[in-house]
């Protein structure tokens, strides 16, 4: 089989598995949001042989632990600019981008090739409310401050807040997508922040918790 009917055969099969899965969410995806999200998994698995983007290898398994994983988030956003910190291959950001056309996303992570990748990701997609930078948090300035901070697999909460405090002010939210919440994690919250929201995910087809952790500065 050629490299071109094995991609068609693997889309077609992740196809099939979105539409099972997608009936568990109680929000809608276009046909449109769908085959970018389904392209995506496809990018990330071809670049993932040479770049080693994600320890997930196998394409069915992306779509439950990164995609829909990712996209669960989408209601929960408040506001229209943000900032994905450590966003590794793009998670959350670019599924997030995707189901939300209308807002801006500011995908940063300190490693080129990953930024090489995302950025040859929105070229193919036609991605265009993203923009990629390589650079350390600590060393990101912004000219003003974004509605909210996502956080997927970046760092602890406490880290999280200490590093990214000045990406927002006291009306945006950090938004920590974790497994199972950890109290010791939550009582280490720093002084001048505060929990708001403990939210626990339904993610179709995964095993396990995922909760995502709203928090705010205190005014």
């Amino acid at each position: 089989m050629s490299t071109s009917n094995n991609i068609t055969a693997t889309f077609d099969t992740l196809s099939s598995s979105f539409d099972e899965m997608v009936v568990d969410l109680d929000f809608t995806v276009s046909a449109l949001q769908k085959k970018q999200l389904i392209e995506f998994v496809l990018l990330i698995d071809k670049w993932n042989k040479a770049y080693n983007l994600t320890s997930v290898r196998n394409p069915h398994d992306m779509l439950i632990k990164h995609i829909f994983d990712s996209i669960v988030i989408s209601p929960h956003l408040q506001g229209n600019h943000f900032a994905d910190i450590g966003t590794g291959a793009g998670l959350p950001g670019i599924p997030l981008a995707i189901m939300n056309p209308d807002k801006s996303f500011l995908l940063i992570d300190s490693l080129g090739k990953r930024i090489r990748f995302i950025k040859q990701s929105l070229y193919e997609l036609k991605i265009n409310n993203v923009t990629a930078i390589q650079t350390r948090v600590e060393d990101l300035k912004l000219e003003k401050p974004v509605d909210g901070v996502l956080s997927r697999a970046f760092a602890s909460l406490k880290d999280m807040l200490h590093w990214c405090q000045y990406l927002t002010d006291e009306n945006g939210t950090f938004l920590a997508l974790k497994g199972q919440v950890n109290q010791l994690e939550l009582d280490e919250i720093p002084t001048g922040f505060k929990v708001v929201d403990c939210i626990n995910l339904g993610v179709p087809n995964f095993q396990g918790e995922r909760h995502l952790i709203k928090v705010k500065k205190t005014r």
